[in-house]
């Protein structure tokens, strides 16, 4: 089992475990750019390139799809070969691969770089996540690693405020040059400043040989698929109400640019929550605090479903409702990280994250079915109790998992 002992780093917050945290903190901020670049730049492209932006969904879509499967197929790298080794050289690739999205000249083309740049981002982030859960100090690995996964937020939010100068410094390429610049410089930061691991101890190389099929067998099935639920259905809920809310609100008498303020809202909430979810989680009070988020979620859901539309009320409600998505969706990490043994536990996350790619297209997807088939705000929000009450149940499932990934400990 790989400590931070092993690691050179003492369990609790000196300076060198500052900047490793930070480091990967800033790994995260790269995919929160990423993710939220492209659709920054669709409309400069398309007026650009002369196509029409409908074209282009592909092309969206590839890096989730990239991610997904790298999760799945890349991410186990980290446990047999080092996770500082399979960070590093993702960034540079995420680096170059930034930078060619640049290039593009055609719909192909941007498919072709977005679904590359999704694969070395799916082979990275399970692996920071991972290694950042491993140096957590004992007792505060939640907050931690909450912390550092806004490190996401920060790099979408960051996305959205350089994107009109950069654009207006150098066109839309520049949206992907200098940042993906700016990546390889974070690489080579990774390569000189990220502590060294070392060799895993004498008769554990045998459970890292296939972490991918360990975790697909018993004991650790049961709580690699409860994870992968929850993760899964919880990412559904989440873009189902980030993707949809903007459009529904104006139904409800909100102005455009009130509706366009509800996902700053249900972020901002996000935020909060996650650190006072982690808080709970922190004094080993995981199902407490995930089941009481998801109750809280799911009468704020009603209550918008069946309560007048006001400004106040109903932006106070996507802050509880929205936010608590969000919050939960940042601690479902720190939850996990505390079931899978270490050695596999990059392995386990990647799957994770490719289920909740599945999710994270799904709900948009349902969100549009609904909408098409004229359901107005009331309906929507009702049907969004759906996949929170799937999520409620699935939380009283952890302590099992745990006990069955801590007796994964034991047998490889």
């Amino acid at each position: 089992m790989t400590r931070p002992q092993d690691m050179g780093i003492t369990p609790s917050f000196t300076p060198r475990l500052i900047l490793s945290l930070f480091l990967c903190g800033l790994v995260l901020f790269v995919d929160g750019y990423d993710l939220a670049a492209m659709p920054l730049a669709l409309p400069h492209i398309a007026k650009a390139l002369d196509i029409p932006p409908a074209r282009f969904g592909f092309a969206l879509s590839a890096v989730l799809l990239g991610l997904g499967v790298g999760a799945v197929l890349l991410a186990p790298l980290g446990d047999r070969f080092g996770r500082r080794r399979m960070i590093t050289f993702s960034v540079i690739c995420i680096g170059l691969l930034t930078m060619a999205t640049a290039s593009g000249t055609n719909i192909a083309s941007f498919i072709i770089w977005r679904l590359l740049t999704g694969l070395a981002l799916g082979a990275c982030l399970p692996n920071v996540t991972a290694l950042a859960a491993i140096w957590a100090p004992p007792g505060r690995r939640a907050s931690t690693l909450t912390i550092v996964s806004l490190g996401i937020s920060f790099g979408a939010i960051v996305a959205g405020l350089i994107a009109p100068p950069l654009i207006a410094l150098g066109g839309w390429r520049a949206l992907f040059l200098l940042p993906g610049a700016a990546t390889l410089l974070l690489a080579l930061a990774l390569f000189l400043l990220f502590p060294p691991e070392k060799k895993a101890e004498p008769g554990t190389d045998a459970r890292a040989v296939r972490p991918l099929a360990r975790i697909l067998r018993k004991p650790l099935r049961f709580p690699t698929i409860v994870f992968a639920l929850l993760y899964g259905i919880n990412a559904f809920g989440l873009y189902l109400i980030i993707s949809w809310t903007p459009t529904l609100l104006p139904q409800a008498g909100f102005t455009l640019d009130q509706a366009a303020r509800s996902i700053t809202i249900i972020q901002s909430g996000g935020l909060v929550i996650a650190l006072a979810l982690a808080w709970l989680i922190d004094r080993n009070h995981a199902v407490l605090a995930l089941a009481g988020a998801y109750v809280t979620i799911i009468a704020a859901f009603a209550l918008l479903a069946i309560l007048s539309a006001g400004t106040l009320s109903t932006n106070l409600l996507l802050l509880v409702a929205g936010g608590g998505i969000v919050g939960v969706h940042l601690c479902i990490m720190a939850v996990v990280t505390g079931v899978f043994p270490p050695d596999c536990l990059a392995t386990a996350i990647g799957f994770g994250v490719a289920v909740a790619r599945i999710g994270a297209i799904g709900g948009p997807l349902a969100g549009g079915w609904l909408i098409g088939n004229g359901a107005g705000p009331g309906p929507f929000f009702l049907f969004a109790i759906l996949p929170m009450a799937l999520c409620l149940l699935i939380t009283f499932a952890l302590p099992a998992a745990r006990r069955a990934g801590q007796s994964g400990c034991d047998h490889p």
